[in-house]
């Protein structure tokens, strides 16, 4: 609630959260416009304790890696198509202090990722078309992200596995036990308007341990 942002960031960090994620889009490379570098600054100044996880769905990427990638312990991904020289682009970001990661939208292979990912910190596997939050999970993407994890697992690679989009009640089970260790949650479970936000993010960690257990 952008009226009450410091009320939800605070409940958030209450709720243990990882990461604080910002879905940066230029109305180009997505057709929506949505946070920017002044929204990022406000988040990390109120809530130092908490990491940005900064996903870049924008064109011209290498010009405002250095806007992002300034602040303390961020993390900020990019979608490989949007750069000419993409591990170029990965090298960027960390020699201006940030993780670097790469998002996979669902058109795109693992097989177009799988050499850059020597140069990642995180690798975020998009279960929707970038762009709008609401939309329905595209079904062959848990295998995707079952295949990732699979690779980085044998290859004893040191990258965090993120999901993002439509990480609900319904799919986050399924989420985990296809490898994900992150996950982008919003309007169909943290901030699902029948739920107290609180209460939402106790039930989600709940999910996210008892499934975990039982996988071991």
């Amino acid at each position: 609630d952008f009226l009450h942002l410091s009320r939800d960031v605070d409940t958030l960090v209450r709720g243990r959260a990882d990461y604080l994620h910002i879905d940066v889009m230029d109305g180009h490379y997505v057709p929506n416009f949505t946070l920017g570098v002044d929204f990022c600054r406000a988040l990390a100044g109120h809530a130092p304790g908490v990491p940005l996880d900064i996903h870049l769905m924008i064109e011209n990427v290498d010009a405002y890696v250095p806007q992002f990638a300034c602040f303390r312990n961020a993390m900020v991904s990019f979608h490989p198509e949007t750069s000419q020289h993409p591990v170029r682009t990965l090298q960027l970001i960390r020699r201006h202090g940030a993780r670097a990661g790469i998002g996979i939208d669902p058109g795109m292979s693992f097989e177009t990722v799988r050499e850059l990912l020597p140069e990642c910190d995180m690798i975020c596997v998009m279960t929707v078309s970038p762009g709008y939050a609401g939309q329905p999970l595209i079904p062959h993407t848990l295998d995707k992200m079952r295949r990732i994890a699979d690779y980085i697992r044998e290859q004893r690679l040191p990258i965090e596995s993120e999901v993002d989009g439509n990480v609900s009640w319904q799919h986050l089970t399924s989420m985990i036990r296809a490898g994900a260790q992150t996950f982008v949650a919003g309007s169909s479970s943290l901030f699902e308007k029948s739920g107290a936000l609180a209460r939402n993010i106790r039930r989600f960690r709940a999910i996210c341990d008892t499934t975990t257990r039982e996988a071991l």
